[in-house]
């Protein structure tokens, strides 16, 4: 079932009565609203006049929704989620932490190439010739000790972005103002997916920053990332502007959630995929599987 994602740009008050999450408005001409609290996958609470009860907390916690809260520059900044997301989880947090090193090498290999697979996938759809990175995907080594990630990183945004000068960074030019967003988004989804397959998302198979509460996160969302700048790529060529975080274009950004990817044969929301891809790695954790299950670009 696809999962919907929640935007709240305006002042609310959200409660919840009967399994249905409550929205009420300041302005009292306008209607009260109801969603089913098992229909919501994702929830983005912007403005700063919003106001949440725990009572709804408890419901959007107990059903793996991803609650992600931004500062009051409209950016996200914290994501909510479960201490508990699935009935194994100290057996499958034993199996995590215990990976050995070669096999969080292979899978970061696997990861790597993947990543790079995509990225080719989009430069292909757009036109502009990658055979290099083709090639560069198939020769990532264990652990990418040879850094075919930063080899094809380079290539990849030179040939994405037509803009001079453009490098893709935090605090770079726009799109990266677009870019910075949609990842986080696909951050959030990538964590509850986690989550929710009983697995910590702050042990990660390659990131390992003390300072990051989401490794594992930022490593099983590498090859979802291309699905982000084919919705930038289309918001550059569609829009006047985008030097500013409209609301439309964040809308557009958040639609990153139902894109359609190809997995194991067959189309499949992003969401839902990044549930199995989670799974996959469990499985590759637990030592009855060898091989995490990405989306293919196609």
């Amino acid at each position: 079932m696809i999962k919907r994602t929640l935007f709240f740009g305006n002042p609310a008050y959200l409660s919840t009565k009967n399994e249905q999450i409550v929205i009420s408005y300041p302005d009292k001409e306008q209607e009260t609203k109801t969603v089913a609290i098992e229909d919501i996958g994702v929830i983005v609470l912007e403005n700063q006049q919003i106001t949440i009860t725990n009572g709804l907390l408890e419901k959007l916690i107990n059903n793996n929704v991803a609650l992600i809260n931004c500062d009051q520059y409209h950016l996200p900044i914290g994501l909510l989620m479960p201490l508990s997301g699935h009935t194994e989880q100290s057996e499958r947090f034993k199996y995590q932490i215990n990976a050995s090193v070669p096999l969080k090498k292979n899978l970061w290999q696997q990861t790597i190439s993947a990543k790079i697979m995509n990225q080719a996938g989009l430069l292909k759809e757009k036109g502009i010739a990658c055979r290099k990175m083709e090639l560069w995907a198939k020769e990532v080594t264990s652990g990418d000790a040879l850094n075919h990630e930063s080899r094809a990183a380079v290539f990849y945004w030179q040939n994405l972005i037509p803009l001079e000068n453009f490098t893709r960074g935090q605090k770079g030019m726009p799109p990266n103002n677009l870019l910075n967003y949609g990842y986080a988004i696909l951050r959030a989804i990538t964590a509850r997916a986690i989550v929710s397959s009983g697995m910590l998302p702050t042990l990660g198979i390659f990131h390992r920053n003390k300072y990051n509460a989401y490794c594992l996160a930022d490593d099983i969302m590498e090859p979802y990332r291309p699905y982000v700048d084919l919705i930038v790529c289309h918001i550059m060529e569609t829009e006047d502007s985008y030097d500013e975080l409209t609301i439309e274009i964040k809308k557009q950004l958040l639609g990153i959630t139902t894109i359609d990817v190809f997995i194991d044969g067959k189309n499949s929301p992003l969401m839902v995929a990044m549930s199995r891809t989670t799974h996959s790695l469990h499985e590759c954790f637990e030592g009855t599987a060898r091989k995490i299950l990405y989306p293919i670009y196609v």
